[in-house]
């Protein structure tokens, strides 16, 4: 251990105090030892210090820091190297706010394109979200400040995400959910990562020794610190066991105790805690700093990376009759509510208080087109307007070129609630119909951090997809369509005709008990490119004011090489995609994956050569039957291209196997072979999976536990119990109807039992929650005075703890 002798000093209880927060943001100092106390800060879109009470959803007001281009919206930019100067930048913030561990970058899947919380994450391909997680790290951890990427792992749905378990087979886990992760751990070498709250084939990921030990410890490497999401600690003896460091939010020591007293019983040694401090103490000692916060000294720069990286994410995905870009002195008319009013961020714990603001009205003034006037079009709330539509409708008929703003409303992207479809608003589409019946020349601009279903599509002549870019994404698109920047964004997600051709259509969310990935390997691009359905827009799609060529192309097994070149008259980047597959092969694959990729600057008339390594892990598959990665022999298709579906060059390479059997047996795995994936039987899933199904539903004759969710009141025995969730359901059911979800109601609603105890901040014990709980299986005196002899015992605790240790913070949260 690197810190023994210091460890060597402590109590048992100051040990176990260290492994769990002192309030909502900060973690325990020892004084007596010089052991300072470091802040953590959520950070994917930006720094979010809150300067007054603690809370994790973002409710609270928060020190003023860049809002950067969501995450989704970065990795349209296919630019590591951007990333890293993010991060570099946001790490510069964190410094100057006393923060020492951004809670970020996040990276999980975009397995369906409804889960609310998609704009955090990069991408639906590991590969492409792995290298950007690992240049925002490298970037953030530049300034000393450490990194902590999250929610490790298979966290996809917001519906039950901290009681559902998701149910995955080993190949699909390591291959697609855990592959991103595995990158950023090795390339980036974050100092910390933060588990997710779901079970993983029934194993809480906090206390999942196959996560923690095996894979992240064992097989990659890691020697950071593990963080639990925010209330996110089932168990936090278990915790400890598997490899967690740190549980957040503190809990006013009742955690602590637990930890102390398991040692105590011989439920787990010392020596396993010690081995956790030390790990921690490093992750400490090496990131604190002051607390005191201070204004950036850079936010004039920063603002400006920001406006370049939202200009480089711009996708443009529609240019009938090349309209874009406009001339200098076109006519237009700007329309949609969200040119004054931006969407530049989702909702939740990423919300960032923006050092400033740009709206497309405001950048607009600065560029060399003649607005005629701005007509907001619509309600953003979704409610029809027949006043604004007409008003609309006399402006569009003014000008030469109707700049139309449509997107998707704040309610559709927020932390705690998923999409219900992947439509725009119904009034949004009206308008623009209406508007597009008298001026034919219409260029839609689109914010959102997700794709739609765009069958309004032939209504415009081009469509330009902004994103969430971020305070200063404003004037991003706009230069795109003058023409001030070439288009270079590609899209990092598959936009499908229709949400019903999606795999996980049939299967996503889980909505009780479990979430099933039937889908296994196929999600995005892989699936459609396998089963060959149309959709609207590739995975890597996106258009350019000039035009490229690939030519040259090598291959060996070490590397592919190639030529592009910039046949057009305007500079331009390309982002040159490589995909490997093998037809043919006795293990089941996607057709196309992608395993490399090169953003090329070239000048008009230019051309460059490009190489791209291929690497042994490029032909890897896990065998579930060896327990390891393998090669299967064979030819393999190297593509290279401008999007999944644009492959311009195609050469093969042979590749010796390692000699593993093939883990399936493909009469029982029928539809994996052939993608045919929209309705997965059990059967085939069980087979996938190599066991048994878990139960799905919730068994309404059993009493709840711990692990149950709020939302379960409706069926509790007691009827106050089902009385507090009919007045919950109503809260919730009133935020979403006038389109300003409350964060709070929507976490209480998802939130188990054992979170009541996780959340508060100590208020309530583990043996309060339990109390509450028996009260809402019926037995409402014998609960009511379990909690009373837990509320004076839980005090008792704390005065003990008082005298132990110190004075306790009981205050909710840091006060910054």
């Amino acid at each position: 251990m690197k810190h023994e002798r210091l460890i060597a000093q402590m109590t048992l209880e100051e040990k176990c105090g260290l492994l769990s927060g002192r309030d909502i943001w900060s973690t325990k100092p020892v004084e007596r030892l010089g052991i300072p106390a470091i802040y953590l800060a959520d950070g994917p879109s930006g720094l979010r210090k809150q300067v007054g009470a603690g809370d994790h959803l973002g409710l609270n007001a928060s020190l003023p820091a860049t809002c950067w281009p969501s995450a989704s919206t970065v990795a349209c930019a296919w630019n590591p190297a951007l990333g890293e100067e993010l991060g570099r930048a946001l790490g510069e913030e964190a410094a100057a706010q006393g923060v020492s561990v951004v809670l970020g970058p996040g990276l999980n899947i975009q397995r369906s394109p409804l889960c609310g919380r998609n704009f955090e994450y990069f991408s639906e391909d590991p590969h492409l979200a792995g290298k950007l997680a690992a240049g925002y790290i490298r970037g953030i951890q530049s300034q000393g400040t450490a990194a902590c990427p999250k929610h490790f792992a298979v966290n996809n749905q917001e519906l039950l995400r901290m009681a559902s378990d998701s149910v995955v087979d080993e190949r699909t886990l390591r291959e697609i959910y855990l592959a991103g992760f595995e990158i950023a751990v090795k390339e980036g070498r974050p100092k910390s990562i933060m588990t997710s709250y779901n079970r993983v084939n029934g194993v809480y990921a906090n206390e999942n020794e196959h996560l923690l030990g095996d894979i992240l410890t064992g097989e990659w490497g890691f020697e950071g610190a593990v963080v639990t999401d925010w209330g996110g600690s089932n168990d936090h003896v278990e915790g400890v066991r598997a490899g967690s460091h740190l549980e957040m939010p503190g809990t006013l020591g009742d955690s602590d105790r637990q930890l102390a007293e398991a040692v105590r019983a011989g439920e787990i040694s010392e020596a396993i805690v010690d081995r956790r401090v030390d790990e921690l103490l490093e992750l400490i000692l090496n990131t604190a700093r002051p607390p005191e916060s201070s204004a950036d000294p850079a936010e004039k720069e920063h603002h400006a990376l920001a406006a370049r990286i939202a200009e480089e994410a711009v996708v443009l995905l529609k240019n009938e009759g090349e309209i874009l870009p406009l001339a200098a002195g076109t006519r237009v008319a700007v329309i949609g509510d969200f040119a004054a009013a931006p969407r530049y961020q989702g909702a939740g714990s990423s919300m960032v208080n923006p050092t400033r603001l740009e709206s497309a009205l405001e950048a607009l003034e600065a560029l060399p087109l003649e607005c005629v006037g701005y007509a907001p079009g619509f309600e953003r709330n979704g409610a029809p307007d027949e006043a604004l539509k007409a008003q609309a409708v006399a402006l569009a008929q003014q000008a030469e070129v109707v700049l139309f703003y449509l997107g998707l409303p704040e309610i559709y992207e927020t932390e705690g609630l998923d999409r219900e479809h992947m439509r725009l608003p119904q009034n949004q589409v009206d308008a623009l119909a209406a508007a597009a019946a008298v001026n034919p020349n219409l260029v839609v601009v689109l914010a959102g951090g997700s794709p739609v279903e765009t069958p309004w599509l032939g209504l415009c002549r081009a469509l330009v997809y902004a994103g969430l870019p971020g305070q200063a994404g404003g004037g991003a698109a706009l230069r795109v369509v003058c023409g001030q920047v070439c288009p270079a964004g590609r899209l990092a997600q598959t936009w499908p005709l229709a949400w019903q051709d999606m795999p996980v259509s049939r299967c996503w969310p889980g909505r009780q008990r479990t979430a099933e990935y039937r889908e296994g390997l196929y999600v995005g691009y892989r699936y459609f490119e396998t089963a060959g359905v149309p959709v609207r827009f590739a995975f890597g799609y996106g258009l350019s004011y000039t035009r490229f060529e690939y030519s040259e192309l090598a291959v060996t097994e070490a590397a592919v090489s190639f030529v592009v070149h910039n046949a057009g008259t305007v500079d331009g980047e390309e982002v040159a995609q490589m995909y490997l597959g093998l037809p043919g092969g006795r293990v089941f694959r996607p057709a196309k994956e992608l395993k490399g990729f090169s953003k090329v600057h070239l000048r008009a008339g230019e051309r460059q050569q490009v190489t791209i390594p291929l690497g042994g892990q490029a032909f890897r598959y896990f065998n579930v039957k060896t327990g390891r990665w393998e090669r299967e022999a064979g030819e393999y298709r190297i593509m290279v291209g401008a999007s999944c579906a644009d492959i311009r060059l195609e050469g093969r390479v042979a590749v010796q196997g390692t000699g593993a059997p093939c883990p399936y047996e493909p009469e029982r795995l029928a539809c994996y072979y052939s993608a045919e994936l929209l309705d997965v039987p059990d059967q085939a899933f069980e087979a996938l999976l190599g066991r048994p199904l878990p139960p799905a539903g919730w068994d309404k004759k059993a009493p709840l536990e711990l692990n149950d969710a709020v939302c379960q009141l409706y069926y509790a025995k007691s009827v106050p119990a089902r009385l507090v969730w009919r007045f919950l359901a109503w809260l919730k059911d009133r935020s979403i109807r006038k389109g300003k979800p409350d964060l709070n109601i929507l976490f209480i609603c998802n939130l188990p039992f054992r979170g009541i105890a996780k959340m508060m901040n100590g208020m309530v014990t583990m043996e309060m929650a339990q109390a509450l709980l028996t009260m809402a299986n019926g037995r409402f005196f014998r609960g009511l005075g379990a909690l009373t002899r837990g509320f004076f015992a839980c005090r008792r605790a704390q005065k003990r703890g008082e005298n132990e240790v110190g004075p306790l913070d009981k205050t909710p949260a840091h006060t910054g």
